[in-house]
């Protein structure tokens, strides 16, 4: 059976988008999930929608507990995983309000929990195609087909956070040729992998970052007002793409097997 994560925030959870919802509270091996999961349908399809940073967004992105929110979905039976994320822009091309499904990523983080495996056994899993790569194809088309302004491939950058850039770090960046910069899709992509799920960013550009000298530096209030006008768009791509979701055999799902020591 298919089910499909929602993994969202900022009116990226709303039960409204699922016939037939429900609430529930789980617990999982890792502790508890940062937000209840709602279960519901679209078009028939299974899904499950969890809060990220919790429903207040109360929680920073170092101190998310990944681990549960991943376990969580998983423990529901979720095979697919989409998860939406703001990001910053490094590249001229990419403006505020585009969608980014990015294909690489580039791990800046410094104090997360990043495997379930860090007792009795080690796990040394396969990241070289990080993103489920039919899961971006299917959003890339579906983006063109409602007109949305959108990037098939980038690379993101995860930094620790909270804090954002300074100008020199936003430069170093670019020169690595990296093209957008987030604070939580790692270690969420690498427990994905390790949990046999596809997994795929949903990332939306709400600011510049600061290398570009012109633009006014980049603040929450700022972030959260693109953020808000992204939402529907976000919500009508989900609706677009979920019920098209229909394969399971896919190397994401199986890389464990070949991972574990």
């Amino acid at each position: 059976m298919l089910k499909i994560g929602i993994i969202g925030g900022s009116g990226l959870d709303d039960p409204k988008m699922l016939e037939a919802c429900r609430e529930i509270e789980v617990e999982t091996d890792f502790g508890r999930p940062e937000s209840p999961l709602t279960l519901g349908r679209i078009e028939g399809r299974e899904v499950v929608i969890l809060a990220r940073h919790g429903r207040k967004h109360a929680v920073m992105p170092g101190r998310v507990n990944y681990r549960a929110n991943v376990r969580a979905l998983k423990d529901q039976g979720c095979s697919h995983v989409l998860a939406t994320t703001a990001c910053g822009s490094l590249r001229e091309a990419i403006e505020p309000g585009h969608l980014v499904f990015p294909d690489q990523f580039v791990d800046r983080t410094t104090k997360r929990e990043s495997t379930f495996y860090d007792k009795d056994r080690v796990c040394h899993i396969a990241m070289e195609e990080p993103f489920c790569p039919r899961l971006r194809t299917l959003l890339a088309e579906e983006a063109e087909n409602l007109g949305f302004a959108h990037h098939a491939k980038a690379t993101l950058v995860t930094i620790e956070g909270p804090r954002f850039s300074t100008r020199a770090e936003s430069r170093l960046f670019r020169a690595w040729g990296l093209d957008i910069i987030n604070m939580s899709t790692i270690p969420e992509a690498t427990l994905a992998r390790e949990a046999g799920m596809c997994y795929q960013p949903i990332a939306m550009s709400t600011d510049y970052d600061c290398f570009m000298e012109s633009e006014e530096n980049v603040t929450w209030e700022q972030i959260a007002r693109i953020m808000s006008a992204n939402v529907a768009r976000v919500k009508s791509l989900l609706a677009a793409s979920i019920p098209r979701i229909d394969f399971e055999d896919c190397p994401c799902r199986t890389a464990i097997d070949q991972a574990l020591v």
